[in-house]
C-alpha cells in the first residue's frame, strides 16, 4: 500500500478508507506478549503484526525516527527531529490549530506527559515536538497562543513546536518523511455521509513515542490515545532505560 501520494493526488474517499483500514492495525497502547527487540523498552503491542501486514506509511514499533530539520519559530531556531538522539526520549505528533477534533486531544496527551515529567522529575529526559501541517494559518503568534491554551510549560526547555516553511515543505516533512497523511478539504464537495464537513484538513491521527536511541516505542494511530496511556508508556520507557 502506497500512501505517500501528494494531497492533490489523494482521492478523498480513498484517504478515508485507507485511514480507517490502517487505524485498526495501527492503534497500539497496551502491552503485548513480550518482545525480543533489543532496541526498545516496551513490549511489542498487541496489534503489531497486523500493523506490519498493513504496511502503514508511518514509523512503527522498533523503527527508526525519520530525520528532518524544521523551524521552531517560538524558539527562533531550527530543530532536527533526531537532535535529541542519545540524550532524550521524544514525543511527536502532527496537528493544525484549527482542528476541532483530534488535534486538541493529541496536544493534551503530550501536555499530560509534560506535567507528569515535572511531578516525577524526568522533564530533562524528554522532548516534545508537535509539528503543524498548516503553516499558512499557523503563524508563530497563533502557535504561541495554542501552546498557552493547552497549558504548555515553556520554561522547561523541552517543548519544540515545529512549523515547516511552506505548505510544500509541510507535505515533505509530515506526509513524505513521517507518513502522516493529510489533505485540505477546501475544495471538497459536500459529503453525502456527512464526514468531516467542518474540517480544513483530513489527516491521520498519529502520536509517536521514541526512545533515546531514536527507535519508536509506540505509534498511536486511529483514535486519540488516552493521556493516561501515553503517560504510563512514557514513564515506563524512562524508568526502564
Amino acid at each position: 500500500m502506497n500512501t505517500h501520494s501528494s494531497p492533490s493526488t489523494v482521492d478523498r474517499r480513498t484517504f478515508l478508507r485507507v485511514t480507517a483500514a490502517t487505524a485498526v492495525a495501527g492503534t497500539a497502547g497496551c502491552l503485548g506478549q513480550g518482545s525480543s527487540n533489543e532496541n526498545v523498552v516496551l513490549d511489542e503491542p498487541d496489534a503489531h503484526e497486523r500493523t506490519v501486514e498493513a504496511d502503514v506509511p508511518w514509523p512503527i514499533y522498533g523503527d527508526r525516527i525519520p530525520e528532518a530539520t524544521v523551524p521552531a519559530p517560538l524558539l527562533e531556531r531550527s530543530v532536527t527531529t533526531t537532535a535529541f538522539t542519545g540524550e532524550r526520549h521524544t514525543l511527536f505528533t502532527f496537528i493544525f490549530t484549527r482542528c476541532p477534533g483530534a488535534c486538541p486531544g493529541l496536544m493534551a496527551s503530550l501536555r499530560h506527559v509534560q506535567d507528569d515529567s515535572i511531578s516525577n522529575e524526568y522533564a530533562d529526559e524528554v522532548a516534545f515536538m508537535p509539528i503543524t501541517f498548516d503553516p499558512e494559518y499557523d503563524t508563530p503568534d497563533i502557535l504561541g497562543e495554542y501552546e498557552e491554551r493547552h497549558g504548555v510549560d515553556r520554561e522547561l526547555d523541552n517543548w519544540y513546536t515545529l512549523r515547516p516553511e511552506s505548505p510544500e515543505r509541510a507535505t515533505e516533512v509530515v506526509e513524505e518523511t513521517f507518513g502522516c497523511m493529510f489533505e485540505s478539504t477546501e475544495d471538497a464537495e459536500s459529503d453525502s455521509e456527512g464526514e468531516m464537513m467542518d474540517m480544513e484538513f483530513m489527516h491521520t491521527t498519529l502520536l509517536i513515542l521514541a526512545n533515546k536511541d531514536g527507535y519508536v516505542e509506540r505509534a498511536y494511530s486511529g483514535d486519540v490515545p488516552p493521556p493516561s496511556t501515553v503517560v504510563e508508556d512514557a514513564r515506563t520507557v524512562v524508568e526502564g532505560w
